[in-house]
């Protein structure tokens, strides 16, 4: 059995659950998400609760299992709490700025680098060089954050670049003098 699969989802106060034709549909506070699930695997919407489970214990059912369970759960914590991504800013003269949907960096490039915001992704900058990526889809926060950390990925020499805030960079040594 599934150690992640077999765990009941909790669904909290002010959160709704619909499940039609295998998509399912939550609520909550800070908003709605959808899902298309594979329709192998059985969802029961309790009360209180979701639980998913598997018709056999064929290999695909089994992967399937952990993963209905985890992206259901990510989207019961999604609109409940959302999801956040720190990145951090490392160079000099190298700084972002937020207006509006659009996230302009200066990044040691002859010109500025601007990213249009995703819907549902909302950016916070800090002191020009702390960036907080937010929104209540778990992917779509993975994706903008690693989007933004593409535009100038930390090199090894130096440290430069944006890294996430929980990155550690492994440094080299420079090159070897005479």
């Amino acid at each position: 059995m599934s150690r992640i699969g077999k765990l009941p989802i909790p669904i909290p106060a002010g959160v709704k659950v619909s499940l039609k034709d295998h998509e399912i549909t939550v609520t909550g506070p800070q908003g709605t998400l959808k899902q298309a699930l594979h329709e192998r695997m059985v969802i029961v919407v309790e009360a209180e609760q979701i639980i998913v489970n598997r018709p056999s214990d064929d290999k695909t059912d089994l992967a399937l299992h952990g993963l209905t369970r985890s992206l259901i759960n990510n989207m019961v914590v999604g609109v409940t709490q959302g999801f956040k991504k720190g990145l951090e800013i490392h160079g000099v003269g190298y700084r972002a700025e937020v207006s509006g949907k659009v996230l302009t960096m200066s990044l040691g490039y002859s010109h500025p680098v601007v990213y249009e915001l995703p819907e549902g992704i909302s950016v916070e900058v800090e002191k020009q060089t702390k960036l907080t990526v937010s929104g209540i889809d778990k992917q779509l926060v993975g994706s903008a954050s690693a989007k933004i950390r593409s535009f100038r990925a930390p090199e090894p020499y130096k440290g430069k670049g944006i890294k996430y805030a929980d990155e550690r960079i492994l440094r080299k040594a420079g090159k070897a003098g005479k």
